[in-house]
């Protein structure tokens, strides 16, 4: 509303150059009075001077519009980054929505609004036109006409190629994306000149479409230019014949030539920014549907007491984000504090599934997953999670200190936790070890780490807080005999002090201090009980059958016509 007001008398004052040429023109040579002249120079002067301010205050305005956007929306917009993934298996979409909100910020920020906000005050510069005479009204129409027209053209025209530009250029950045994370794997098996040739692919599919939107809005906005100045010049002309037949005054030519130029500018100021207008609304869709898709509630829940009792599986039915696959059917058992679990079974048979049902990541189609009989969706989200631990099968770490990635990035975090953590996963010495012990920089994804280390480090962060559901996925694929050491003690530690652990293993050394065993096969539960009765169902062999002896093959001589015919 303010942006409207500031505009509306912007366009008023914007009368003073066209009012100001027609005095002169009129009242000022014919007299010849030069104190008139200096009263209206003086009096344009300061018309100029105050809009120049209301200008200056519109243009600080829309950009502080912009911050406001941004402030409000930046943090939903990292929420979607963080959480969409878990609705969907699209990954590039949470990328994708904080550069919208970049290119609504920066469209809300720059002249198209401007452009925008000008338009609706086209008809006060033409009937002004049709006020000095009627036929320079109605030449100023009818280039009025034919820019609106440019502009719908602008709109027809550039949708499609704008829309497809920006699903090829998600797709491109995807790609270079994966080729960064996977830069070794990708140099080692000589796979860079494949992979480029696939981003090439995509990178000319982006450009062409690019530069069919780019061409398009180009060539509209020239044509609009040309016509603009094509106008103008109509406009002088049809004022010179006015004059010459005495229907109009000298003054009407430079001010009406001046009013028809004013009248069609914000015309041609939206098609030049038609582009970015298509880019922030189309930005400004998606927004709003990704926004739309993860709304949480107004009123978070109420914040439970912390669990101490037990974990129960209720006809858990889990598929992953985005698909209609069963990967986890009707699993149902049951846990006691001070117990831990180890889920067994041959690859692609739900284990990975199932911890992150447990840990709430994946949210169940049927069924429940309940701490002392509260289901987790009755948890807040920053509530339930220090009451859990979690190392996932393909483990991150963040850019930052060793300490603040054990701390979860706890800005209030104690050192003796941090170090009690540590010591539980049996890494404090080997973090004492680092160049700046607990202060040592791990680097993007933890790289100045080696992958035991991210592991155990993992483990530090898992245990930081003292949770009471601690899940680890496949935590001993990286580590050598002092580290499968350190989690059975860790294990055993943490069942001693009443919490409760569930291992997915491949590995037999990973389930020594567990006391239940989880088998599974094609997403069911196939047996769940004490550890060693479940081992020795599950890893039972069949007997060996006794195999026939070949018996000798007896040869024969056969002519040429019977092997023919064979």
């Amino acid at each position: 509303m303010a942006i409207g007001v500031l505009t509306g008398f912007i366009n008023v004052l914007m009368l003073s150059g066209s009012l100001f040429m027609l005095q002169v023109y009129d009242r000022v040579l014919p007299s010849r009075n030069v104190p008139t002249l200096v009263a209206l120079f003086v009096l344009v002067t300061g018309l100029y001077a105050f809009q120049g301010v209301l200008d200056m205050t519109r243009g600080r305005l829309l950009v502080r519009i912009g911050a406001f956007l941004d402030e409000h929306l930046s943090a939903r917009v990292y929420d979607v980054v963080v959480r969409l993934p878990l609705k969907t298996q699209n990954r590039a979409d949470g990328l994708q929505s904080m550069r919208d909100l970049d290119q609504l910020r920066s469209f809300l920020s720059g002249t198209g609004p401007t452009a925008l906000c000008d338009l609706p005050w086209m008809p006060l510069y033409l009937g002004l036109c049709f006020v000095f005479h009627v036929w320079i009204g109605i030449t100023a129409i009818a280039g009025a006409v034919v820019l609106v027209s440019l502009t719908i053209m602008a709109e027809v025209l550039t949708r499609a190629p704008a829309k497809e530009a920006v699903t090829f250029g998600q797709s491109r950045m995807t790609i270079a994306e994966a080729s960064r994370r996977n830069a070794e794997a990708l140099q080692a098996m000589g796979m860079i000149g494949r992979l480029s040739g696939i981003w090439s692919d995509v990178n000319a599919k982006y450009m062409h479409h690019q530069q069919r939107a780019s061409d398009v809005a180009g060539a509209l906005a020239a044509a609009s230019r040309v016509l603009r100045m094509l106008l103008q010049s109509g406009v002088l002309a049809v004022g010179a014949y006015l004059t010459i037949n005495q229907e109009a005054t000298g003054g009407i030519i430079i001010a009406s030539s001046i009013l028809v130029a004013r009248a069609l500018a914000p015309v041609e100021l939206a098609i030049a920014n038609w582009k970015s207008f298509l880019g922030a609304r189309q930005s400004w869709h998606r927004l709003s549907r990704v926004l739309t898709l993860l709304q949480q509630s107004e009123t978070p829940p109420m914040v439970l007491p912390k669990p101490s009792r037990d974990l129960s599986i209720e006809q858990l039915t889990l598929t992953p984000p985005g698909q209609q696959r069963v990967v986890v059917a009707e699993a149902s058992f049951a846990v006691k504090a001070g117990q831990a679990v180890g889920i067994i079974g041959p690859s692609a048979s739900g284990k990975s599934s199932l911890a992150r049902g447990l840990v709430g990541v994946w949210q169940p189609v049927r069924g429940k997953v309940r701490l002392d009989g509260a289901a987790l969706e009755q948890w807040p989200s920053e509530a339930l999670g220090p009451h859990i631990g979690y190392l996932p099968q393909d483990v991150e770490l963040f850019d930052g200190t060793v300490a603040e990635n054990i701390a979860r990035f706890d800005s209030n975090a104690e050192s003796a936790a941090i170090i009690a953590a540590a010591q539980a996963a049996g890494v404090h010495d080997l973090i004492l070890r680092l160049p700046q012990g607990y202060e040592s920089p791990i680097g993007e994804g933890g790289m100045a780490l080696s992958a035991g280390q991210r592991q155990r480090v993992a483990l530090a962060r898992a245990l930081y807080g003292d949770p009471f559901l601690i899940v680890l996925d496949e935590p001993n694929s990286n580590l050598d005999s002092e580290g499968d050491e350190a989690l059975t003690q860790a294990i055993a530690s943490a069942r001693r002090r009443g919490a409760i652990v569930i291992v997915i293993a491949h590995r037999p050394s990973a389930l020594k201090a567990v006391d239940l065993v989880l088998a599974m096969a094609q997403g069911r539960i196939q047996a769940f009980g004490p550890r060693d009765e479940v081992l020795r169902k599950v890893l039972q062999l069949p007997q060996a059958q006794p195999q026939p002896q070949p018996q000798p093959r007896q040869m024969k001589v056969v002519s040429d016509t019977e092997a023919k015919q064979a």
